[in-house]
């Protein structure tokens, strides 16, 4: 079982006596796993690179981004379960507040949950003007996340996003990234069709009501991380691993998914703050039964260290901790690894991806003791795992697990 706690990762704090958010928090799931286990630090990529989440899943699970990458926009609508075909191009969007004049006052419109499948349906009514053969698909995802399609044949995934990531500026015009008639004629077509959302949903029923309520109105959908479908071989081809997700992040379950990853659904899994952390871990454990490896993702450190919360961040990671340590009694521990780690860091100080690597621990039959007392960012820097990179992580998986191939004779 890999454990992947997004942004966990972290950096130190004064005022929490030089640790982490993981160092603060009471784990005694992971510390006793830690203790008996191997421990180490983990650059997902590279030292000081800092990842988006599509690049550093993609190379948890063994997969080159610098490689293999074709946009975020691909991944994200495998996960929300639509297919793409050949020509098709997909790109990641928010729900988005911005001002009479265009200017973005909350990127995530309040955090939206409800009304947005009934907003989606609005915006699937949407043709932008002039460009002939392109089909419109949308789909809400997960709160405020959505997924736009252009469906036809001559558009391309190099254009810019409309997505500025901060606030208090106004949303950026799509450019094409190259000078071929593709970008161009695509870079059109999202322009015009960030327009037409804003036209729509200004009025919509759904906001009227949210304005009502003192909430912030989903008044625009703001398009980026444009990609086409990434040339991924499958786990089971690669690694001789049949693979389980238990995730409700659309990007986690689009590249488990084109990865050949069996998705399973759990009950009460949101994405958010307010998962069902129990309910995620016993069906990561229920798939563990006809699986060889079952990655659990779990979203909500990285929300806590968006919104910059130290004791949030800390809270949710010991939810997880306790969600581990309820199913632990029913795993094999004679032949039954787990594995926890993050996939970035997110610092609470920085509210954003960071460079910084994250803490890993591996606990198994045949795994060395660290003999540490606490799982966290400071132990694991001294740890007898030392450092590895993201692409490290499934060859010593499918080493531990009996799958590796022998190089040479």
């Amino acid at each position: 079982m890999l454990v992947i706690c997004d942004g966990m990762g972290d950096r130190v704090e004064r005022e929490f006596g030089n640790e982490t958010p993981l160092g603060f928090a009471k784990t005694p799931t992971f510390d006793r796993l830690a203790s008996a286990g191997s421990v180490g630090l983990m650059d997902p990529i590279s030292p000081g690179v800092r990842p988006g989440s599509d690049y550093a899943t993609t190379a948890l699970l063994g997969y080159d981004p610098r490689v293999c990458y074709m946009g975020r926009g691909g991944l994200e609508a495998a996960g929300a379960g639509i297919d793409l075909s050949p020509g098709d191009v997909a790109f990641r969007c928010n729900f988005s507040t911005v001002d009479d004049d265009l200017t973005v006052i909350d990127r995530r419109a309040g955090r939206i949950e409800r009304g947005t499948i009934e907003i989606a349906e609005t915006i699937r009514k949407i043709q932008p003007k002039g460009i002939k053969g392109l089909k419109i698909d949308f789909r809400a995802t997960v709160a405020h996340r959505g997924v736009l399609i252009f469906r036809g044949r001559g558009f391309s995934r190099m254009v810019s996003d409309v997505d500025p990531h901060v606030t208090g500026v106004k949303i950026l015009k799509c450019e094409p990234l190259d000078d071929s008639t593709a970008a161009k004629r695509t870079a059109a077509a999202v322009n015009d069709f960030v327009t037409q959302s804003f036209n729509v949903l200004k009025n919509h029923r759904v906001n009227v009501e949210r304005i009502g309520e003192r909430k912030r109105p989903a008044n625009i959908v703001l398009t980026r991380g444009a990609g086409t479908l990434p040339p991924f071989k499958p786990l089971l081809e690669l690694y001789g691993m049949s693979v389980a997700c238990v995730a409700a992040v659309a990007l986690v379950k689009g590249v488990c998914r084109i990865a050949g990853a069996e998705l399973i659904a759990a009950e009460g899994a949101t994405g958010g703050l307010d998962t069902n952390y129990e309910g995620k871990a016993r069906a990561a454990l229920k798939a563990l039964e006809n699986h060889d490896l079952v990655i659990l993702h779990v979203k909500a450190p990285d929300v806590a260290s968006h919104d910059g919360d130290f004791k949030k961040k800390a809270s949710v990671i010991e939810r997880i901790d306790e969600a581990v340590g309820k199913i632990l009694p029913s795993l094999d521990a004679s032949s039954t690894y787990v594995l926890v780690t993050a996939d970035h860091a997110t610092p609470v100080s920085v509210r954003d991806h960071a460079g910084n690597p994250v803490p890993l621990l591996i606990n198994g039959p045949g795994v060395p003791s660290s003999k540490v007392s606490k799982f966290s960012e400071n132990a694991a820097s001294r740890g007898n795992l030392g450092r590895l990179h993201g692409l490290d992580l499934m060859p010593v998986i499918s080493d531990y697990l009996g799958k590796a191939k022998k190089l040479g004779f």
